[in-house]
C-alpha cells in the first residue's frame, strides 16, 4: 500500500461537509474496528502501523465506517497503486 499523508487527509476530511459521528457512535466504532483488528490478525493479515495509525485519526474525526470506504477508495488511482492528487 502507498504511504498515506495522514495530515493532509485529515485537512481534507476537516475541508468536507459531513455530519461527524456522536462520541457515543465513534466509541461503539472503535470497538468494532477493535474486534476487525483481532479477527485479521488471526487470519494472519494484521494492518501495520500506517494502517492503523490512519484508521485512528480518521475515527478521531468522526468519520464513519461507511464513509471511510468511500475516502480510502477514492485516495489510489485505479491500478496504479499510487495515491490520488
Amino acid at each position: 500500500m502507498a504511504t498515506i499523508d495522514l495530515d493532509t487527509l485529515r485537512a481534507r476530511i476537516r475541508s468536507m461537509d459531513f455530519e461527524p459521528g456522536t462520541p457515543e457512535q465513534v466509541a461503539l466504532w472503535r470497538e468494532d474496528f477493535s474486534e476487525s483488528r483481532a479477527n485479521l490478525a488471526i487470519e494472519d493479515m494484521p494492518l501495520d502501523a500506517e494502517d492503523d495509525a490512519m484508521f485512528a485519526m480518521m475515527l478521531d474525526e468522526g468519520v464513519s465506517p461507511a464513509m471511510m470506504v468511500t475516502l480510502i477508495h477514492g485516495l489510489y488511482q485505479p491500478g496504479a497503486n499510487q495515491l490520488a492528487a
